[in-house]
């Protein structure tokens, strides 16, 4: 079998097994407990800053998923979309299988150019879905920040059920960059840039997503620079509208935001309702949300 190898350097996310287990085994312990979800979106930071949120909601997923779709982005509109054309990719916990008949199957609607660069939007993420969903496939792709992403995550929808194969989402985008490390401060720095970009700029790209108006995310991702991999993000809510006009509406949930963060936060060891007046905030820093699509 020819595999992927694990492209980012040591320190994105544990090597060890045993790390991975200590880290992800909390969030095994209500799985199936409550409503699954298919389709999520998730951030991509290293594990330390952004492990927590992601795994909160991997655990969310349909734990029954066949295929575990990832898809990430960093590509700006007028790329091609990219895909992992190996049989497998590597993680610390051994190969998982690419799902290539589901693949092939979409390759009949759209085109795909091979993924061959170091990414961390799918990679950083590998270990946690191996970990969760060890029996399942995997499906790489990145998508473009284009509204063509969305069309895209449709067809993938219409591929999936055409195999008959029960298949999850991962959508994986950072939010807001802030800070001179990013070269985007427009509110300065300190605790009024971090009130900005937590209940304005990366607010209204949430809202955005849980209104399911693909438009709108891609405006706001444009206009505002609030999102890393918009793209991502569109193939997801295509996904999800697709179901939505083909499945029974009383069994479809509406979108929830799970949690939301930044790193200045988990950098000073707080949590979502901690004051920023009690730590420093950093002079860049970069916002995450966990977000259910249902």
């Amino acid at each position: 079998m020819k595999l992927r190898d694990m492209m980012l350097p040591p320190g994105w996310y544990p090597r060890q097994k045993d790390k991975i287990d200590e880290f992800l085994s909390p969030f095994t312990k209500n799985r199936g407990a409550i409503d699954s979800s298919e389709a999520i979106i998730v951030p991509h930071a290293g594990w330390y800053y952004s492990g927590k949120l992601a795994a909160e909601a991997l655990a969310s997923l349909d734990p029954d998923a066949q295929t575990i779709a990832v898809i990430g982005g960093h590509l700006p509109g007028g790329m091609p979309i990219l895909a992992a054309f190996e049989e497998g990719v590597k993680t610390p916990l051994g190969a998982m299988e690419i799902d290539s008949e589901l693949r092939k199957k979409l390759e009949k609607q759209l085109s795909f150019m091979p993924d061959r660069y170091q990414d961390n939007t799918i990679e950083v993420l590998l270990p946690m879905v191996h970990y969760f969903f060890s029996n399942a496939k995997i499906l790489w792709l990145r998508f473009p920040a284009e509204l063509s992403s969305f069309e895209a995550g449709k067809a993938l929808y219409n591929a999936a059920m055409d195999l008959g194969r029960r298949i999850a989402i991962i959508a994986s985008t950072d939010l807001t960059h802030y800070g001179t490390n990013y070269g985007f401060y427009p509110h300065g720095k300190g605790r009024a840039a971090l009130e900005w970009v937590k209940k304005v700029n990366d607010t209204a790209f949430i809202n955005a997503v849980l209104d399911r108006d693909p438009k709108m995310v891609l405006k706001r991702a444009n206009e505002d620079q609030s999102s890393c991999s918009a793209g991502a993000v569109l193939g997801a809510l295509g996904f999800t509208d697709q179901r939505i006009e083909i499945a029974d509406k009383n069994e479809v949930t509406s979108p929830k935001l799970l949690k939301y963060q930044t790193s200045a936060d988990i950098s000073n060891d707080s949590t979502l309702n901690h004051s920023i007046d009690d730590y420093d905030v950093p002079d860049s820093f970069v916002g995450y949300a966990a977000i259910s699509l249902g």
